[in-house]
């Protein structure tokens, strides 16, 4: 007897439909999964037996073959021995299906528990597409599926839970029978995983400082609050102990919530990535700070499955690479492309993928391997030559897209140990708040950071002062065209937080003091 039920698959952030085929027909007993499967999907052949068995159901010994249509494109994870479970219990009679057109996403213990998935969301928004509109999925999972507008979306606790669903009334006296042996054969059911193991790292375990907590760098503040209201690029250079990495700390709690629009595309990412840990919309702009020895593969993406990096994970929010120049140097070079075009396109031998991945670099770096090249009281340890081999590991080009670099000192324990509190981070989130909203009712709904070069001298409005300025700087800095254009946003961005509609000189002098590199930095463009 043949079986045909819906399942979905993700591939890159989208969900494509795979029909599940089974046939139970008279043979040896074994079970075929055809359809390009994975390790983990060849695996479910024993995990559906072991559920169907502790479900209380009849494992068929017979013939069963499973087909996972389309049979030209390879299948992976777990996600769907659910719809094979089930398939299994159709085609061998013991449940009758009923007309109800559901289709199931889930991954099952050897106990019949229904375990939570990622990747839900796209996968019931793709659903809903192909015109589904009901879906059984893990109890886990029931909240993010409903995210999904026009979808009847029901969380199950187990195998018999949807083979209820799936029989309908006129199936629901087998399907109940078999409930009460499944309690009698393995006594009560094992609580299944409510929530989907979220990564284990810095980026999902910081806690953000205020800014009243870190005293003194007033110019490094003054910096940031610019980059965070324009989305600009920051690059922060200091000796160790000046308040980099803490200064990056404040930014979770300065940036502004996501629109609709906007969480919606981050929780889809976090979804696939297996961060989505309450099933809403995410509305917190995402803040990633992966360590120094990160993988090119983690960092940009890709790997056996090709799955999102830290850069995609940094959508629509902060990516903050800590000891820029210890990062391995083709990983930082892929993020050129994205910090200009906001995607990232990954080919790989098993599939090509295209991530998202518009986010605002923040990153901090020694001058030197042991941090003081440059600095008044103490002496550089390192040998000759060494701090500008050193800062050359990050590329120029790199650097080129680095709309503001802030040279740090160390801050003297006079200010350290001073009386007077700082602004705290809620008077300078409303601050950035304001400057954004500005720019995004004149921009057509893009920040500073993101307007390409007509609109952007058509927003800085310059006086003929102003342009004299630009083309002065351009000429004493040998500044390249995209320098120029980056120069201009970061002065509109200045303009924003001053209130004034049209760009001024000093808002142009101020770009201009931000973009210009300081010794350290200096060195890197002589060398």
């Amino acid at each position: 007897m043949l079986a045909t039920l819906v399942t979905a698959v993700i591939n890159g952030l989208r969900g494509e439909l795979v029909r599940v085929e089974i046939d139970v027909a008279p043979g040896l007993p074994v079970c075929h999964i055809v359809g390009l499967p994975d390790t983990a999907l060849s695996e479910a052949r024993e995990r559906v037996r072991g559920a169907i068995r502790n479900s209380g159901f009849e494992y068929p010994m017979s013939r069963i073959t499973v087909n996972l249509a389309p049979a030209d494109r390879r299948k992976r994870g777990a996600a769907y021995d659910l719809a094979i479970a089930v398939g299994i219990l159709v085609a061998s009679g013991q449940i009758r299906r009923g007309g109800n057109g559901w289709a199931l996403l889930g991954e099952l213990s050897l106990s019949g528990t229904a375990e939570p998935i990622t990747g839900v969301l796209p996968m019931a928004a793709t659903l809903v597409r192909q015109g589904y509109r009901r879906v059984i999925v893990p109890a886990a999972n029931e909240a993010e599926a409903k995210l999904v507008h026009d979808i009847e979306a029901i969380g199950v606790e187990g195998l018999d839970d949807a083979a209820r669903l799936i029989a309908g009334p006129r199936g629901r006296r087998a399907a109940l029978a078999s409930r009460r042996t499944a309690v009698e054969l393995s006594g009560p059911r094992p609580e299944s995983r409510r929530t989907i193991k979220p990564s284990a790292s810095f980026a999902t375990s910081i806690e953000p400082v205020d800014l009243a907590d870190i005293r003194g760098q007033q110019h490094a503040r003054w910096a940031l609050e610019i980059a965070l209201a324009g989305g600009h690029n920051l690059l922060l250079v200091g000796p160790p102990g000046a308040g980099k990495t803490l200064l990056a700390r404040a930014i979770p709690g300065l940036l502004p919530p996501l629109n609709d629009e906007e969480a919606l595309e981050v929780t889809v990412i976090e979804s696939v990535a297996g961060l989505l840990r309450d099933g809403g919309l995410r509305r917190a702009r995402p803040f990633r700070a992966p360590h120094h020895t990160s993988s090119y593969a983690a960092l940009v993406g890709g790997g056996p499955h090709l799955i999102p990096g830290e850069a995609t994970l940094a959508h629509h929010g902060v990516l903050f690479l800590d000891e820029l120049a210890e990062f391995d140097r083709p990983a930082l070079d892929a993020l050129r492309q994205p910090i200009e075009e906001g995607v990232l396109t990954i080919a790989r031998a098993t599939g090509r993928v295209r991530y998202p991945a518009r986010f605002q670099l923040v990153a901090a770096m020694n001058p030197c391997r042991c941090g003081y090249h440059h600095d008044p009281d103490r002496k550089c340890r390192c040998p000759t030559g060494d701090p500008e081999r050193y800062v050359r590991r990050v590329s120029g080009p790199l650097l080129d897209r680095i709309d503001m670099q802030i040279e740090m000192a160390r801050v003297p324990p006079a200010d350290l140990l001073g009386s007077g509190r700082p602004e705290d981070s809620a008077s300078v989130a409303r601050r950035i708040m304001a400057a954004r909203d500005r720019a995004l009712r004149r921009n057509g709904g893009r920040p500073n950071a993101h307007l390409a070069g007509s609109a952007v001298q058509s927003a800085a409005s310059l006086t003929g002062t102003g342009k004299e300025l630009i083309r002065e700087m351009a000429a004493d800095r040998h500044l390249t065209a995209r320098s120029v254009h980056r120069l201009l946003r970061v002065a509109r961005t200045v303009a924003d937080l001053a209130g004034r509609a049209d760009v001024a000189d000093e808002d142009v002098l101020a770009a201009g003091v931000l973009r210009e590199p300081g010794g350290v930095m200096d060195d890197r463009l002589a060398a």
